[in-house]
């Protein structure tokens, strides 16, 4: 296993003690490296040949730094290195893993597939990003609705997706969506 991050700098950095934005600039790849304690990799430098698979973690991060959804929506566009990375893994049919918001660039950068960002609707005050699943379906893709601990598999394109903290659940159900999507990206390997 090895972690890869892009080396651009954030599109902001926000202050989460606070929730306020934080005047200061940083690096994505940086500010992954302290939460991957190091041992990491620039994005640019990853070789699909050299792994079995891809899996993308979600988080608002991505939606602002490894795309523009954040701001633009279903109007995105997706970093350089992440969907060339993308691309490299289908190319390959090799399996990709998506959760949280990261599905989203699934759907922009191959249309036609299947995701799931949860359900479709906000049931139960559980799903407060609902609306993402019918911008993926406008931008020509299929959204499953799912609950959070289940994943969807694509087989046709060999995508894993589960939404994590699309929804608002507890912890244990949300590890156990993403278990079950590192388990069926293990599968297709």
């Amino acid at each position: 296993v090895k972690i890869f991050a892009p080396n651009i700098e954030q599109r902001d950095v926000v202050n989460h003690l606070k929730g306020s934005p934080a005047e200061e600039k940083r690096n994505v790849l940086v500010e992954s490296a302290r939460l991957a304690r190091g041992n990491i990799q620039d994005l640019a430098e990853l070789k699909a040949s050299e792994f079995d698979a891809v899996i993308f973690p979600g988080g608002f991060g991505v939606a602002k730094n490894l795309c523009s959804w954040a701001v633009d929506g279903k109007d995105c566009t997706v970093n350089e290195h992440v969907n060339s990375t993308l691309q490299a893994f289908h190319s390959a049919k090799k399996p990709i893993g998506l959760c949280c918001i990261s599905p989203v660039l699934a759907a922009k950068v191959f249309p036609g597939c299947e995701v799931t960002v949860g359900q479709d609707k906000n049931v139960d005050g559980r799903f407060p990003d609902a609306e993402t699943a019918s911008a993926i379906a406008e931008l020509g893709c299929k959204h499953i609705c799912k609950n959070v601990n289940e994943s969807h598999v694509d087989k046709a394109n060999k995508i894993v997706t589960t939404c994590a903290f699309m929804c608002k659940a507890p912890l244990h159900e949300i590890f156990d969506g993403i278990g079950t999507m590192v388990q069926e990206v293990l599968k297709l390997a």
